[in-house]
This record gives C-alpha cells, sequence and structure tokens, in this order.
C-alpha cells in the first residue's frame, strides 16, 4: 500500500538525505520555472498545479528521480533529454550522476506554455 503524504515536505522527508537534497533542489527549480504553480499530494507525489490543473508531478525512487509528463519536444529540446527517457511520458535523473535541472527548468516551461 502507498504510504499517504500530507505535504510535499513530508514527502520529501520520507527519504535519505542524499535523496531529499536532489528533490529540493528539483522543487525549487520546478518552482522558479513556474512560479504560479501550486503544490500537492496526488498520486502519492508532488504535484504542481496551475489554476487546479496539474503540470508536473516528481518522484523519488531507490535510484533516480522521475518527472512526469514529458512535453511535446522539439530537435532541441529531444536530444537532451533523449538520454533520460523512460517511455513515453517519464524523464528518470539518475541520482548516481549530477542531475540536470536545466533541462527540468526548460521541460517544465515547455509545460506551463503547452498548457496555456
Amino acid at each position: 500500500m502507498a504510504q499517504h503524504f500530507e505535504s510535499v515536505d513530508d514527502y520529501i522527508s520520507s527519504f535519505p538525505s542524499e535523496v531529499q537534497a536532489a528533490l529540493q533542489t528539483a522543487r525549487k527549480t520546478i518552482r522558479a520555472a513556474s512560479p504560479e504553480a501550486t503544490e500537492s499530494i496526488s498520486y502519492a507525489i508532488p504535484t504542481f498545479s496551475i489554476a487546479g490543473r496539474p503540470v508536473v508531478y516528481l518522484a523519488a525512487w531507490k535510484k533516480h528521480i522521475s518527472m512526469y509528463p514529458v512535453p511535446d519536444l522539439d530537435e532541441s529540446l529531444e536530444r537532451g533529454t533523449a538520454p533520460y527517457l523512460s517511455g513515453k511520458g517519464t524523464v528518470k535523473f539518475p541520482l548516481s550522476e549530477p542531475i540536470p535541472y536545466e533541462l527540468i527548468t526548460d521541460l517544465v516551461e515547455r509545460l506551463v506554455a503547452q498548457r496555456g
């Protein structure tokens, strides 16, 4: 059964410190790229919504953090995203490598624009 979290802070604090650091930085990156977004927990993971509509989800796993969904990509963004794509709508960023926060910014900005 999935764990129930009251807030994004509760979710993040449930992980080891190195994962917490990656999640906090990803959270700040998402918030900077979509300052009007509100945070909540949906599907047991952090969700960032605009005007009540989810824009992006963030999750942590044993060896990576994930972001859902993946926006429609242009050629440049597709090249940068390709190493992290997992399936059609997920990017996975391995915790064993530096997380490309600039790419997260680009993906979130694209998601916001596409939700327009």
